[in-house]
């Protein structure tokens, strides 16, 4: 009798430390399992982090600028070097996976540089922005601007896309992606197209007050 009463206090003993140790985990911020908002970043090689280590990349330099104002999110680095609004749209289904509450899309910048006519780039993108409303994931669009080589019809009409698109799917835009650092050749790479890390960093911090608002419209995970 005496063996089962002690037996029975430990067990009940071992469970209230148990439940108090999970009490304590879930008041703790950055303890709550789940907490993290989960967000994607679908684009081209100037969100994959082309030409830079994996750690000096958008999303990872993104996630470091979230969290350094109390922001817990998990961001997946969904870009392709080299594509297109069409490619981007063809692996989407893919690339964002089950379970992803938002979505930064920045694509469009080969489009330009190839040439490709804006109203396939528009309708492409416009398909991108139409499937992640139906799986109900909201979206922050990136915008891009013509180069003026291309003269100003094509300029005119590509420019365009973005602040339209964004206005018919009522989603925030970010007017343009590369905001500080096209311009700046200290913070492009040798080929003048790509951002260096400190260019990725003067990204970063130009696009977070946005990305800031964003997010703060999300329900954690």
């Amino acid at each position: 009798m005496v063996e089962r009463l002690l037996r029975l206090f430990f067990s009940v003993l071992i469970a209230g430390l148990i439940t108090m140790t999970g009490a304590a985990d879930a008041q703790t911020p950055q303890g709550k399992i789940g907490s993290a908002i989960r967000l994607a970043v679908l684009g081209d090689s100037l969100t994959a982090g082309y030409g830079l280590p994996a750690s000096a990349a958008f999303p990872v330099r993104l996630q470091q600028a979230l969290k350094d104002k109390g922001v817990d999110a998990d961001i997946l680095n969904a870009g392709v070097s080299g594509d297109t609004i069409t490619d981007g749209l063809n692996r989407l289904d893919w690339s964002i996976p089950e379970g992803t509450q938002a979505v930064i899309v920045e694509l469009g910048a080969n489009d330009m540089l190839r040439g490709i006519d804006p109203k396939a780039s528009r309708a492409a993108l416009e398909k991108i922005l139409g499937r992640l409303k139906e799986r109900h994931i909201a979206v922050l669009l990136c915008g891009m601007y013509a180069a003026p080589n291309f003269g100003p019809d094509y300029q005119q009409a590509f420019d365009a896309i973005y602040p339209a698109l964004a206005k018919a799917y009522d989603v925030p835009l970010y007017p343009f992606f590369l905001d500080g650092v096209a311009s700046d050749k200290s913070l492009n790479q040798a080929d003048g197209l790509h951002p260096t890390a400190a260019g990725v960093d003067t990204i970063v911090k130009k696009i977070l007050p946005a990305v800031e608002s964003f997010v703060k419209k999300l329900s954690p995970a």
